[in-house]
């Protein structure tokens, strides 16, 4: 069964599995099953996962490669990481080390392999920010890449990787960070008001972390055995990005609505907003399984009981009731495996 690799706790069987321990493991593995033209899953920490209940019909590889390697370059440093690495372990070394640059995304859950795909981002930080390389096995050319930032295609909770999700394998990730003892400027407005500060001040990078990891678990947004609320897939809706023309629908059914630039004419509207406005509070209930009790954006299974049928039903009600009421249609964040929204 998947499901107990996933943050979940859904998903079904897969026909075969193996654990990739290297690069080399990994880029193998993934070259046979090509050869052979088996369906092949590569499955990192499983935090922004969604598997059909009636599993993978196919081989799924566990990445758990290790290995992180640090250079200096200038008044930065290059820290390159193997994809089975856990990202959060990275981003409180950073802070430790002084290295400024992640610090916002502490207690996102998953492997390092995942976040130039899903782009990761929070509190105002997205590792596009800091990604200077990305190394990973093309299966169409059936070649070992390295790319560059500008080649990853990045854009809001997307990249080129997520785009073509069965191209390429993500075997390792170079960052660029700062040499500093103090955070980027604090760019988001939630996490100023709990350091106590104005949007753009610095601040130590420990405070930071340590606000971040404050405001997550208050959302169920850190892992933690002892709180089914974090039995989910985190955040599982993007923030819309409306057009000006969506943008003015919107205005004209809810007037006053919240909102913030997004560039080139569009805004970003908050997705829990228009959840709870939609009618959705905070433990809406669909059978086994729930809206978060923390946090209207998280869809949980909170005692381990649902079925991936479940959630996707929940999922669906939420999405069409947002739709119904304000005309925007929500999109979902995790990877569907053997399943759609």
């Amino acid at each position: 069964m998947l499901a107990p690799y996933t943050t979940l706790g859904l998903g079904g069987p897969a026909t075969d599995f193996a654990e990739a321990e290297t690069a080399e493991q990994l880029v193998s593995l993934v070259a046979e099953a090509d050869r052979r033209a088996r369906p092949t899953l590569v499955l990192g920490g499983g935090s922004n996962l969604v598997v059909a209940d009636a599993g993978f019909d196919g081989l799924v590889i566990r990445v758990a490669t290790r290995g992180v390697a640090v250079s200096r370059d200038g008044e930065q440093v290059l820290v390159t990481v193997e994809a089975g690495e856990d990202w959060d372990p990275l981003v409180a070394r950073a802070v430790t080390e002084g290295w400024s640059g992640v610090e916002c995304m502490s207690g996102i859950p998953g492997l390092v392999g995942s976040t130039p795909i899903q782009n990761v981002g929070a509190y105002g930080q997205e590792v596009s920010q800091t990604v200077r390389c990305v190394r990973a096995y093309d299966r169409r050319t059936r070649h070992v890449v390295d790319l560059e930032a500008r080649q990853c295609g990045f854009s809001y909770r997307d990249s080129a990787f997520k785009r073509d999700l069965s191209r390429h394998v993500v075997l390792a990730v170079t960052y660029a960070l700062d040499v500093s003892e103090m955070s980027g400027p604090v760019a988001y407005q939630e996490l100023a008001g709990r350091l106590g500060v104005a949007a753009g001040e610095r601040v130590p990078l420990a405070l930071a972390r340590q606000a971040v990891l404050e405001l997550r678990r208050g959302k169920g947004m850190v892992l933690d055995p002892a709180d089914p609320d974090t039995r989910s897939a985190g955040s599982f809706f993007t923030n819309p990005i409306l057009t000006a023309a969506e943008a003015e629908e919107l205005a004209s059914r809810a007037p006053g609505h919240p909102s913030w630039d997004a560039g080139d004419g569009s805004i970003k509207v908050p997705a829990a907003w228009l959840i709870e406005q939609a009618g959705f509070a905070k433990g809406y209930e669909r059978g086994p399984v729930r809206i978060s009790t923390k946090h209207t954006l998280a869809l949980t299974n909170p005692d381990g009981r649902g079925t991936t049928a479940d959630l996707l039903a929940l999922a669906r009600e939420v999405r069409d009731g947002v739709r119904e009421k304000f005309g925007v249609t929500l999109v979902n964040e995790p990877v569907m495996v053997g399943c759609t929204l």
